[in-house]
């Protein structure tokens, strides 16, 4: 494994984590909630840190499915 290789590795582990702990800070109790009774049809606007929170959970997503592609491209 080169020094490229294991840049992109430990880069990638970097992002997974970022990637799991915004994730993890999502709002809670959202997913179900019409299945039990909740109501559903509320929209809602994210806001402030939610936004940000959001926003950066795709960007964290969309850097670790490229950098995994790029990883096992160099590994071939």
């Amino acid at each position: 494994m080169n020094k490229l290789q294991l840049a992109i590795t430990f880069v990638n582990m970097a992002v997974m984590v970022g990637l799991i702990i915004t994730v993890s800070l999502q709002r809670k109790g959202a997913g179900l909630s019409t299945v039990f009774g909740g109501s559903g049809n509320i929209a809602q606007t994210r806001r402030g840190f939610e936004k940000w929170l959001f926003f950066t959970t795709i960007v964290l997503g969309i850097l670790f499915v490229g950098l995994s592609v790029t990883s096992l491209l160099l590994n071939k």
